[in-house]
């Protein structure tokens, strides 16, 4: 009598179907063949957001950033079309919405921040009303087109809450593109536009700053830092912002406003807290290098949820997930991670039409430019192109189906 086979096959849970959720299964099927994948998620749909301002700027279709989760889901992969409410590291299991208990092998948390709207009283019943848009919702981007083009004159006020936030130059981004199309139908000069900012810098990488700061000049933009966006009257188009005068002293602001693009403020969502995955600020706590949990090893969590303080965007999660894939896969053969991620990160910064200022940056403020024979700190065409033409192709063709151009992880 033949002895039983054993079923050696490893579970893959993977929490979230965005971007890095998506891109992490394609790039573990490369590396382990025999291996059961789930995705757990939510949403139909699955969107390309960084064109959203570009769809905002009115430079871009906004159906071609979406497509229904299971044009994008790898073959062969499971996809619960759930929420997780819990996971329990110890027993090796999460729990869903719908009260499913999934049993893992191997966790990749990949659940994106939370977008949170509530955080500004007033702003949730005038979303896409009075003038108050955000380019941080597929359904709102269309509406920031629709403002910017019908504004002839009056006031233009763009928000940015406290870091950290996906794609930190976003707010920014959403400002320079209406400006330049004023700028191109000689309305500008009939617009007071007010770029306020719960910070002190406009940009988070000092070298960056001056090109940025000579576009907010050539856009007359008033920069008004410290300047937190916390309540909305809609109806009379007035935004309250709390000011920090000094460590001891804040007072209230409220500024009139015809145009009002918001970004709210962002957190982890807060089943990692609640599972005891967090850090102390609520991300998932994972070492920086090899992205693996600081004390559960078998998991991992790989984009905007992360603990690594680097900044929130596709293209950090584009590096990230190459790390990842390969230490899930060192762990699966049991070998040591070897894989490194260098805090990469990319900000194309949108300053007009047909120019970006292509921010790269790593750990540390480390300048890291895919092409380091052109001065990245300059707005230039080769920039735009790679923003408004190859980028959003690559992302369905190449990314999500485990292309790692430029993507290579680092050795220690």
């Amino acid at each position: 009598m033949k002895p039983e086979k054993i079923n050696a096959r490893k579970k893959v849970v993977v929490i979230g179907g965005g971007s890095s959720g998506i891109s992490v299964v394609a790039s573990i099927r490369k590396r382990v063949k025999d291996i059961d994948i789930t995705v757990v998620e939510p949403g139909d749909c699955h969107y390309y957001q960084p064109a959203w301002t570009l769809v905002g700027g009115g430079l871009f279709d906004i159906n071609k950033t979406r497509r229904s989760m299971h044009a994008v889901l790898p073959s062969g992969t499971a996809w619960l079309q759930d929420s997780v409410v819990r996971v329990e590291p110890r027993q090796k299991y999460i729990e869903t919405r719908q009260g499913q208990k999934i049993n893992y092998d191997f966790l990749i948390v990949a659940c994106g921040l939370v977008l949170r709207w509530d955080k500004i009283e007033g702003l949730e019943d005038t979303l896409g009303l009075n003038g108050v848009t955000s380019n941080y919702r597929f359904d709102l981007a269309e509406y920031t087109w629709k403002l910017v083009r019908e504004m002839k004159g009056g006031q233009a006020i763009f928000s940015q809450p406290m870091l950290p936030i996906k794609c930190a130059g976003a707010p920014q981004k959403a400002l320079y593109l209406s400006c330049d199309h004023w700028r191109r139908q000689g309305t500008l000069n009939n617009i007071n536009v007010n770029f306020c900012l719960a910070g002190t810098a406009v940009f988070g990488i000092p070298q960056f700053v001056p090109p940025l700061s000579e576009y907010l000049q050539k856009y007359r933009a008033q920069v008004n830092f410290n300047h937190n966006l916390i309540r909305i009257d809609g109806e009379n188009r007035q935004a309250i912002f709390a000011v920090e005068i000094n460590e001891e002293e804040k007072r209230e602001l409220t500024l009139p406003f015809d145009m009002l693009h918001v970004v709210p403020p962002q957190s982890a969502p807060a089943f990692i807290s609640q599972s005891g995955l967090a850090d102390g600020a609520g991300w998932c706590d994972v070492d920086k290098l090899t992205l693996q949990h600081k004390h559960w090893p078998d998991i991992f969590a790989v984009g905007d949820c992360c603990s690594t303080p680097n900044a929130k965007t596709l293209a950090a999660a584009r590096k990230q997930v190459v790390v990842v894939a390969e230490n899930v896969a060192a762990r699966i053969h049991g070998t040591p991670l070897t894989a490194h991620y260098d805090g990469y990160g990319s900000c194309p910064l949108t300053v007009e039409k047909g120019k970006v200022v292509l921010a790269e940056f790593g750990y540390d403020g480390k300048l890291l430019p895919t092409f380091p024979l052109l001065d990245a700190t300059q707005p230039s065409r080769l920039a735009w192109w790679l923003k408004a033409w190859f980028l959003p192709r690559f992302y369905w063709a190449g990314m999500l189906r485990g292309v790692e151009w430029f993507a290579g992880s680092k050795r220690p």
